[in-house]
């Protein structure tokens, strides 16, 4: 499968040059002569332990996860928790985050599995065929994105200038955990079934608003050393990701 795109490893990210309050555009890789720089695509899988359709589109999406230039993150919703069982990853934010979704999509509601891609349209998650075609058409696409860069220290990420979106953009900071879970299921419809999740969000929030011009948003702190962290520049309007970016685990 074809798929743009750069997930910047933390030994690359040198960003020496951009201090504190700095307004300096970060470096970044250079594109071949007359094309955009690469972005990543982000999927976000909207699941629950209680779905009893839901652990298909799990394994749909973490098929995925490791393609090269793709990054893949799942969040655990709680509204199946009154079947039976109270979702051990699931947090209120997370569906307040999939509801988002619904007015830019153009959905009457939402529901699990939902896939997200590039926050500019939805895929039924358990559509292997649907799941990459969206996947290879996102990665097809050049917007020309702001570029994006950790500071060395790890505490810090640098986003550089371009076209804000009407709306304007917002930088949020998704820590996940990399990598395959397993959770038991005890009751609810997926009583004694082992469900397999992948990347499986922790936490999710916005660290300030993107205008248009470079500037540095402070990175959560106290993260686990198996957390990582991906970096999304997300329009506020219609909810497009612009770019995207893992410092991963330390």
């Amino acid at each position: 499968m074809r798929t743009r795109g750069w997930i910047i490893p933390a030994a690359a990210l040198a960003a020496a040059s951009m201090a504190a309050g700095s307004s300096a555009q970060p470096a970044a890789p250079r594109a071949p002569r007359g094309e955009a720089p690469p972005e990543p695509v982000v999927i976000e899988l909207f699941t629950a332990q209680g779905c009893a359709g839901c652990p298909e589109a799990n394994a749909r999406v973490e098929a995925l996860a490791d393609e090269p230039g793709v990054i893949a993150l799942t969040y655990a919703v709680d509204y199946w928790d009154y079947l039976g069982w109270e979702d051990t990853f699931a947090r209120p934010e997370f569906a307040q985050r999939q509801r988002a979704y619904r007015r830019p999509l153009k959905l009457r509601a939402v529901g699990t599995p939902q896939v997200v891609i590039d926050g500019r349209r939805q895929v039924p998650g358990a559509q292997e065929a649907a799941l990459k075609t969206a996947v290879e058409e996102e990665a097809a696409r050049r917007v020309f994105p702001p570029e994006i860069e950790f500071r060395e220290t790890g505490d810090r990420v640098g986003v550089g200038s371009g076209r804000a979106p009407a709306g304007g953009a917002e930088v949020v900071a998704v820590v996940y955990r990399p990598g395959p879970q397993t959770v038991e299921i005890a009751s609810g419809d997926n009583r004694g079934r082992t469900v397999r999740h992948v990347n499986v969000v922790r936490s999710v929030r916005s660290l300030g608003a993107w205008t248009g011009r470079p500037a540095l948003y402070a990175l959560p702190a106290g993260l686990a050393p198996d957390e990582a962290v991906a970096v999304l520049v997300q329009a506020r309007a219609d909810r497009r990701i612009l770019n995207a970016a893992v410092l991963p685990p330390r």
